[in-house]
Order: C-alpha cells, then sequence, then structure tokens
C-alpha cells in the first residue's frame, strides 16, 4: 500500500503507453492518490511521442513538485533515457517487481519507466505498489547503508561535469 505521507503523483504516456497509464491512473486514485497526467490523450492523434511525455513530467520531479513519476511508453526505455537528462530525476525501468523494489531500495529512484507493450496491467500494477511502498536503504547490508547515501553526491559530481551549459 501506499506510504502515507506521499499522496500525490504524476504520470505520463506516449501512444504505446496509454491503456496501460489509464490502468495505473485508476488504481493510483482508488489507493487514494491525487494522480496529475501529464498526457498522452489516447493512442491515436491525442498521442504524444515518448520524449515530449517524458518533458511534461520529469520537471516537475525535477523541482520537488511531485516526490514520484510514472512514464510509460512503448518499452519504458525512451521514457527512462529522456526523463535522466534532467536534474534530480532518477527515471527506472523496471520489469519485474524484484527491479521495482532494488530501484527504491538501492537506488532512491524517483521516476518509474514501465512498457507499455511488454508490461500488462496486472503485472503494471503489482511493480507500481512495491515501487510506491518500498523505502530507500529497505533490506540494504551494512555496507549499502553506509555508502549507498553518498551516490547522489557523486551522480551530481557526474551531472556538473558531464552537463556542463
Amino acid at each position: 500500500m501506499p506510504r502515507k505521507h506521499m499522496k500525490k503523483i504524476i504520470i505520463a504516456s506516449d501512444r504505446a503507453g496509454f491503456p496501460l497509464k489509464e490502468a495505473l491512473k485508476e488504481h493510483l486514485a482508488q489507493s487514494g492518490y491525487d494522480v496529475t497526467d501529464v498526457g498522452s490523450r489516447d493512442t491515436g492523434d491525442g498521442g504524444m511521442a515518448y520524449w515530449q511525455a517524458a518533458e511534461n513530467l520529469a520537471p516537475r520531479v525535477s523541482s520537488g513538485e511531485f516526490e514520484r513519476g510514472v512514464l510509460i511508453c512503448g518499452t519504458g526505455m525512451g521514457m527512462s533515457i529522456a526523463a535522466n537528462k534532467y536534474p534530480n530525476v532518477y527515471a527506472a525501468l523496471c520489469e519485474n517487481t524484484f527491479c521495482a523494489h532494488n530501484c527504491r531500495a538501492i537506488n532512491n529512484a524517483n521516476v518509474l519507466a514501465l512498457g507499455g507493450w511488454v508490461t500488462p496491467p496486472y503485472t503494471g500494477i503489482a511493480i507500481l505498489e512495491t515501487f510506491l511502498s518500498t523505502p530507500f536503504l529497505d533490506g540494504v547490508t551494512d555496507w549499502q547503508r553506509e555508502n549507498l547515501p553518498h551516490f547522489f553526491d557523486e551522480v551530481r559530481r557526474l551531472e556538473q561535469t558531464n552537463f556542463r551549459p
């Protein structure tokens, strides 16, 4: 179940991810979340490209307006690549609950990327629930507990070195 303090979430998809996005939105709403949907509107002409959907969502997680986000395209790969170009966005493509747990517990990912072509709704819901309910450092080793909190400092250093204006 969702953590009590986090009750709002942002979600976006391209055309290929639209059906899964709609299933996840319904589940989130039933679970008491305030869901902000930033596209797509459908699978046809109202749909958008994966990079557009990521661009609608990632800045709002980057700024801290939303603690977590969900992106869905055909495979989830394009969304995760595009979203990870924003500072403070750590998007992880997950195809199972093991990966969803570890992307939170080990990497403290804040954006879940899913593939609408490869993830049925019941699996997507299980992955989403795991992603939302797993805290950072959940079930990790003592070495990980001591060293993983420094991960973000190292990522920021890499960003500043490699993404200079």
